[in-house]
């Protein structure tokens, strides 16, 4: 079976799902930019599948929206694929890889991790997502959110597959029990403190870190009013980088907060698991979140979570109680509370974090190998409905934009 995944750039998750696709498939995976316009990732070297870069110099990829859809036509054909996966409906490439797949007649899965609680829902924008919907003929998506939603859009619920969101395991727990194995000199090398909260987040209002910050500073204050507790209180690294860095740094300020509250910046890839696993437990208190991938990285690498029950992979992830806590992203004492409750001596943070790990093994980049066939066979035989001139216009007005 021969399948085309497109994807904007490939970044390392990428990588690490596609290799294991195409070791059961015919894979070509198509990348509009050689670099990502969010993501600071170093290039992407060999790969163990076949990669066709449209643009490589450009991470804004074609200006041009048609020199965009002929580019992709043109790969598709040489491919002859018979199958298309669609990274969702909000890029111009998306769409235009799905006129290219109509006009070869091949069929078509579309890869979500859209939940319909992410934002407030428009009906007239919802027909249109309805509308691009009933070209595909199976689906790809995060969790059992991402499904419900793909099925309130038309696709048929025995034609959705699980497992679009999922990293390399193996990266984060063989590189946590490395950095564990030497952490007095990993330690003095990055500069890290003896015991602390890991976050790992774009800095954007999404991602809720002023309250992050608030609630740290919480539990800090309750640190020193508690006699069963070390008075000083664990530290925090929040890693990356964003627009808000500015007002993040002026809020650690006004806290008195500086000492204990490290902004090291982005990392890459091989750097993260030495920030996890020398932590004690990690915190994702975004407000809106399709997913959350580096809640995969933190239980993979054996860490305790709590995780906002906004993102889309607390159902599947997290089991309250067991590995982690899920909270209110907008109430700042109860995650103030948690992050106590998780520094406490008599909380055993190495169950937790043992099984974190048994958790997140069902989410590897083998489940996402396995979504990815399944939908791409039943796509292949499933009906298909010829789209109509208001279908080919709902895709012509999304590939301009």
């Amino acid at each position: 079976m021969r399948i085309a995944v497109i994807f904007y750039s490939l970044g390392p998750y990428h990588v690490a799902r596609l290799g294991s696709a195409a070791a059961r498939c015919d894979l070509l995976a198509i990348e509009v930019a050689g670099r990502s316009v969010n993501y600071d990732w170093n290039p992407i070297g060999q790969v163990t599948f076949a990669r066709q870069t449209l643009f490589p110099s450009d991470r804004h990829g074609a200006r041009n929206s048609r020199a965009l859809f002929d580019r992709i036509l043109s790969t598709l054909r040489a491919h002859n694929s018979e199958v298309v996966a669609i990274p969702g409906w909000s890029g111009r490439h998306a769409a235009a890889a799905m006129r290219a797949a109509i006009d070869l007649g091949a069929a078509i899965v579309v890869m979500s991790d859209s939940q319909l609680h992410d934002f407030r829902r428009f009906a007239p924008l919802e027909w249109i997502k309805r509308r691009y919907v009933a070209q595909c003929q199976a689906g790809l998506v995060a969790g059992t959110n991402h499904r419900d939603y793909l099925a309130r859009l038309g696709m048929s619920p025995e034609r959705i597959y699980l497992g679009y969101d999922v990293v390399e395991n193996e990266h984060f727990s063989r590189g946590a029990r490395a950095a564990r194995a030497s952490a007095d000199m990993l330690r003095a090398r990055y500069g890290l403190p003896p015991r602390y909260f890991l976050a790992s987040a774009r800095f954007m209002p999404k991602k809720n870190l002023e309250r992050l910050i608030g609630a740290f500073a919480e539990y800090r204050r309750r640190c020193r009013e508690s006699a069963g507790m070390d008075a000083r209180g664990w530290d925090l690294i929040l890693l990356g980088d964003g627009a808000s860095r500015p007002r993040l740094e002026a809020l650690i300020a006004r806290l008195g907060l500086e000492a204990a509250i490290h902004l090291p910046g982005f990392k890459q890839y091989d750097e993260l698991p030495v920030y996890y696993g020398l932590a004690e437990a990690f915190v994702h208190a975004s407000t809106t979140e399709q997913w959350g991938l580096v809640v995969n990285e933190a239980m993979a690498a054996g860490l305790p979570v709590l995780v906002s029950n906004a993102c889309g992979c607390t159902p599947e992830l997290v089991a309250d109680g067991r590995n982690g806590y899920s909270f209110d992203p907008f109430d700042q004492k109860a995650l103030a509370t948690l992050l106590l409750r998780l520094a406490a001596d008599d909380c055993d943070r190495q169950a937790m974090g043992n099984a974190s790990r048994e958790i997140v093994k069902r989410w590897s980049p083998d489940t996402f190998a396995e979504g990815l066939v399944g939908a791409a066979a039943d796509a292949l035989i499933a009906p298909r409905v010829r789209p109509r001139l208001i279908d080919r216009g709902v895709l012509w007005a999304l590939g301009r934009r």
